[in-house]
């Protein structure tokens, strides 16, 4: 299945997440798409309400279903709570870590930033946004990229960096410092939904 390049304004109000980060999906309207607007009242099923979490989750990350699946299916091989497991391998994500640092204003963005070969991992140059970064590494700009207007602008809007990853806004680097906690995910996503629609 293609990665999903529509307008994420329209899937933000139909699940009532801003699905870009920015919040700006739910300022003027924040009720679905379509007729009848704030009218619609429709009871969904188990397996509605499983499939659009599932659905929330994978466009907020802007993954295809084989990479959403992928990732939770190694989730599922790492002590723990499965769902949170799977939360944490997704924020551990570089293009995710790179919109997390502030170096982009959406997680589009960042994953753009790092297919043209902006960022460095330690240094070098990593050009694949689903890589995996343990805790301790630091993400760069390289030099030819240090002064692109699109990060100087996401550097300027950005006001909230969470704590497992620790911004220098001078060498415009950040290091991803430890894994995060569940309480510093997304809230508004019951990953329990996810693992029961996988399991099914």
């Amino acid at each position: 299945m293609a990665r999903f390049t529509g307008s994420l304004w329209k899937k933000s109000r139909r699940y009532g997440i801003s699905l870009s980060g920015t919040g700006k999906e739910l300022e003027k309207r924040p009720y679905a798409p379509g007729q009848h607007g704030p009218h619609q009242r429709k009871k969904q099923s188990e397996y509605g309400l499983q499939l659009q979490e599932k659905q929330k989750l994978r466009f907020m990350y802007g993954l295809t279903e084989r990479q959403f699946l992928r990732i939770f299916d190694d989730a599922a091989k790492l002590n723990g709570v499965h769902g949170e497991n799977f939360m944490i391998l997704l924020e551990s994500r570089l293009d995710n870590l790179v919109y997390r640092a502030g170096l982009a204003r959406t997680r589009r963005q960042a994953r753009q930033l790092v297919g043209h070969g902006h960022i460095t991992v330690d240094g070098s140059i990593v050009d694949i946004p689903s890589y995996r970064l343990k805790p301790g590494r630091v993400i760069g700009l390289r030099e030819k990229s240090q002064n692109l207007d699109i990060v100087n602008e996401a550097i300027e809007v950005s006001n909230f960096v969470p704590e497992f990853v620790t911004f220098d806004a001078d060498k415009k680097e950040a290091t991803y410092n430890r894994y995060p906690e569940r309480s510093e995910l997304p809230s508004e996503i019951n990953e329990a939904l996810i693992v029961e629609f996988y399991s099914r």
